[in-house]
């Protein structure tokens, strides 16, 4: 069965409701496909201690404030939850869940988004599937030979699955530190290793900043000024409280990346080894565009090339919330409001007779 609409929004976390937002405010009629079976995007799969970088304030999607957490602090994942929950609900946006996409393609004067339950004809598409269920695995020699529990970001929960065993993060950037932090604290035998010194934002420092330092290196770039560097000028790792804790008590000391795995822990260049149980890796993702293939498009280094949010081979389709090169910060709660407001008006240009 195929169904038509005037959009189809494929995602239905932080980005794919902002875009909602800014689509229902036009009056373009459109779908939110989202493979999950309850609201609230990657975040309802986070580890239970994770907290943003910002006051709920400054953790908004368009047109709804985050409530304040009771505890006053930066709120946990399962408070972001939530305020998805209810801004889904408020907005009344148009969620189709448990409807995994599989393919875009042209179709005469539209594109055909191809699902596990039918297919939809849209005049336009927006692509908000993150990065979440593409998360990365360095190829690091002795992989094959390692016995113990290798897992990434994705797959961790809390400190007391790991109770009497040795475990070793690889990450120097906010999820390795968090997660080291989490260990440390709970008194892991904890071995912590980054490819260079773990480099810390001022402790003053959150997301409101690096929202900031984001956008001013997105408007030097399109006015042809000189790269400020953004977010990565300030550093790696924003120093929320549980991290700065740990630091600060000598708990959460890196050591170089070693140089390959064995069969019972992890080796250095110098013949140094450490033992682990487990090795949890914090070493990123990559964006979620498998559904895009079919479309040739071209890009490089897994980026799919853009002029904003606007495919550059592809006018009927954005992509919104995948990093600063779908608009800055857009894989941000406070980010994504702004480049899926373009995106929207970009659409109804396109749309307009």
């Amino acid at each position: 069965m195929t169904q038509r609409t005037d959009v189809v929004v494929i995602g239905g976390g932080q980005a794919g409701l902002a875009a909602g937002y800014h689509l229902r405010r036009l009056g373009i009629e459109h779908v939110i496909l989202d493979a999950q079976t309850a609201p609230g995007g990657a975040w309802q799969h986070a580890w239970d201690s994770l907290r943003l970088f910002s006051p709920a304030p400054y953790s908004s999607l368009p047109g709804r404030l985050m409530p304040v957490q009771e505890d006053g602090l930066y709120p946990h994942a399962a408070h972001v939850v939530d305020y998805l929950t209810d801004y889904e609900k408020r907005y009344a946006l148009p969620v189709q869940r448990g409807t995994r996409v599989e393919s875009v393609r042209r179709d005469g004067p539209g594109l055909r988004v191809e699902t596990d339950s039918g297919s939809w004809t849209a005049r336009a598409v927006v692509s908000a599937t993150g990065t979440w269920t593409r998360p990365f695995l360095p190829a690091v020699p002795g992989r094959r030979e390692y016995r113990g529990r290798r897992l990434h970001t994705v797959q961790y929960r809390s400190p007391s699955e790991f109770a009497g065993q040795r475990v070793v993060v690889v990450g120097g950037g906010n999820s390795g530190a968090q997660i080291a932090a989490d260990l440390a604290h709970a008194g892991i035998d904890l071995t912590w290793v980054t490819r260079r010194p773990p480099r810390y934002l001022a402790d003053d420092i959150d997301g409101r900043a690096l929202f900031d330092a984001a956008t001013a290196r997105r408007r030097a770039l399109d006015e042809g000024g000189t790269d400020t560097g953004g977010v990565a000028s300030l550093g790696d790792i924003v120093a929320v409280p549980p991290v700065r804790a740990a630091r600060d008590s000598g708990r959460l000391t890196a050591k170089p990346m070693f140089s390959r795995l064995t069969p019972t822990g992890v080796e250095w260049a110098d013949g140094t080894r450490a033992e682990a149980d487990a090795v949890i890796w914090c070493t990123g993702f990559r964006p979620a565009l498998a559904h895009l293939a079919s479309l040739r498009l071209r890009g490089t280094r897994g980026h799919i090339a853009t002029a904003g949010t606007r495919a550059a081979d592809e006018p009927r389709l954005h992509l919104l919330g995948y990093g600063d090169w779908t608009g800055p910060a857009s894989a941000t709660l406070i980010g994504v409001g702004r480049p899926a407001r373009d995106a929207a008006r970009e659409i109804s240009a396109l749309l307009s007779p």
